[in-house]
């Protein structure tokens, strides 16, 4: 069977056997377009299943297709993607194509319980909920014993239920047996450290062994005396050098949250060459290409409409920064793809970098290795002093 009607042929079956729970295509021809998903909805006149696709610019187009139409519609609208993850209650399958249009499929779902349609109108899901007192948030000062969030602490308890959103759908991907080993690299006060920690033993139930990194002393001390007092024992702080930090187990999940500038890069390295099943990078302050510009440059002086405003050139080092990263992760053999953490009212440091550890040929990383390495000899010789960290 050809891989086209094999993947067909897929599509048809979990379709029909309502196991669907999200398509993702990713990686498309067309670089307006970020991403597209694909579920199940419930409309008046029966269930439909529903394309959304994000485009460059910030909007959402939807389609809806009926049952019987939509494995053929999907088929085509996949001609302008190179990716495709079908996610479903009996097991996960993804579709790639190479560079050369060669396309293979991999997994092979099996039964699953049936998924029902979901509302068109879905209310956004939230993980906490003001009122409830929760443990670790009256410890960090967020909430009253009553569970009452302080005012001053609004945006701080959106980004935490928000982060938790992100951890609750990458979980499938996360080992289902055994104990979790997670790392925060750069860990900081660790707000959401330890809301990690609470979601993945409290409301999870998972037998959890964390550790949290970083160099200063005084945070490493504050954050061990509060998981001692909450009487957290799977949450241990390292006061360390965190290019330098080996733990003993290889880690299912590794966070990065608000690393600043060069610190992110050590932490994802550290996290690829460890083979972390997933990474949520956050992030800040990516000031090293910013201070290596050279405006003199043939280069630079065909984008000095950008680089000569120094808002336009410090939004232009960031997302250089951040795509050097998401390549790099891509060579390492991630699928990666970057949305926003909170509302940009709460705070301008607002990327996050979702990496999931992915089967992938040696083709597909040397030519991900092949397009990081063209993007950093822009960067080292074309527009800046020097090479970026990664």
């Amino acid at each position: 069977m050809e891989q086209s009607e094999k993947l067909l042929s897929l599509l048809r079956q979990v379709i029909r056997e309502d196991t669907l729970k999200k398509i993702v295509l990713s990686r498309p021809l067309d670089r307006s377009v970020l991403r597209a998903e694909c579920r199940r909805i419930a409309l008046k006149d029966g269930p439909r299943l529903q394309l959304e696709t994000f485009t460059a610019d910030g909007k959402a187009y939807h389609r809806n297709f009926t049952q019987e139409e939509a494995a053929e519609a999907l088929l085509a609208v996949f001609d302008g993607y190179r990716q495709m993850n079908i996610l479903t209650t009996g097991g996960d399958a993804e579709a790639k194509r190479s560079s050369k249009g060669k396309l293979t499929v991999l997994g092979d779902p099996k039964g699953g319980e049936r998924v029902a349609p979901a509302p068109h109108d879905r209310r956004k899901k939230h993980i906490l909920s003001e009122g409830t007192p929760c443990d670790f948030l009256i410890a960090l000062g967020v909430c009253d014993p009553d569970g009452r969030v302080y005012d001053r602490k609004r945006s701080k308890f959106r980004q935490i239920d928000r982060f938790l959103q992100y951890i609750e759908e990458i979980f499938p991907r996360l080992p289902q047996e055994g104990v979790l080993e997670v790392l925060d690299l750069c860990c900081g006060k660790s707000y959401l450290t330890f809301a990690a920690y609470w979601y993945l033993t409290v409301v999870k139930g998972r037998e959890v062994s964390m550790i949290g990194a970083d160099r200063k002393p005084d945070v490493i001390g504050f954050c061990s005396a509060l998981a001692e007092r909450l009487g957290w024992q799977g949450l241990t702080f390292r006061c360390c050098d965190v290019s330098t930090f080996l733990p003993e187990r290889k880690p299912a999940l590794v966070l990065s949250l608000h690393a600043c500038d060069i610190a992110t890069d050590i932490v994802l390295t550290a996290a690829a060459r460890l083979e972390a099943d997933v990474i949520l990078a956050t992030p800040c302050c990516q000031h090293q290409l910013f201070s290596q510009v050279d405006l003199t440059s043939p280069l630079g002086r065909q984008l000095a409409p950008i680089l000569e405003h120094s808002l336009l050139k410090q939004k232009f080092c960031v997302a250089l920064t951040d795509a050097l990263r998401c390549k790099r992760l891509r060579a390492s053999g991630y699928a990666v793809d970057v949305t926003e953490l909170i509302d940009p009212e709460d705070t301008p440091k607002n990327l996050m970098i979702r990496a999931v550890r992915t089967p992938m040929s040696r083709e597909e990383r040397e030519e991900a290795l092949a397009e990081f390495r063209a993007l950093q000899a822009l960067c080292g010789t074309s527009l800046f002093g020097g090479e970026p960290t990664l």
